[in-house]
């Protein structure tokens, strides 16, 4: 792995760990086992090293989420093996997180990332749920836009309230809630 993607790699996994705020230059070096001239090499400060971190952590947020909504099967299916699949969940959501971190959002370059996937995420749900409605598979009450942000919140809600209680159990307690809230609008013919 080249110096660059070693920096990368460390920040993201100190943005996850501490946030923006308590990830500072000299702690990315260490975990990256580079020199504050390597660093300074091949970015302009933290500022532009986290930037490249957040971008590649949304990119791949992205990618995962991608996997289960684009796969065979109908729209629940996919948004339940979306919200069902593995997650580090007592760590957090590493893009949702970045929202609590006031530097983060006080920047608009660093927030930029952050606010377009979370936006990304809650479209790319509303198309499966109405490709859904379209097919017959939902009912035709179900809003996907409404229902894309709800599950959007309680998924970062969940995030949340495991956190909390030290135990990943409020998080499968709440997907299962807004699981079982999306399954009320699968068509009587679909049941």
């Amino acid at each position: 792995m080249s110096t660059a993607e070693r920096l990368i790699a460390s920040t993201r996994e100190l943005l996850w760990e501490r946030g923006y705020t308590g990830t500072s230059p000299k702690a990315i070096q260490q975990r990256a086992g580079v020199g504050q001239g390597s660093m300074y090499h091949h970015f302009a400060g933290k500022p532009d090293l986290a930037l490249a971190a957040i971008r590649r952590t949304a990119e791949e947020m992205r990618a995962k989420a991608e996997e289960q909504l684009s796969a065979p099967g109908t729209s629940v299916d996919r948004v339940t093996a979306y919200l069902r699949r593995e997650r580090d969940v007592l760590k957090g959501c590493p893009i949702g997180r970045l929202t609590q971190d006031p530097d983060v959002m006080a920047d608009p370059t660093l927030r930029a990332p952050v606010d377009e996937t979370l936006a990304w995420l809650r479209e790319r749900l509303a198309e499966v749920l109405a490709e859904g409605r379209e097919r017959g598979e939902l009912d035709t009450t179900l809003d996907p836009q409404a229902a894309a942000a709800t599950v959007v919140a309680v998924l970062q809600g969940g995030y949340v309230l495991a956190r909390a209680a030290d135990s990943v159990q409020p998080f499968d307690q709440a997907i299962t809630g807004v699981l079982g809230l999306l399954t009320t609008h699968i068509s009587p013919t679909r049941k």
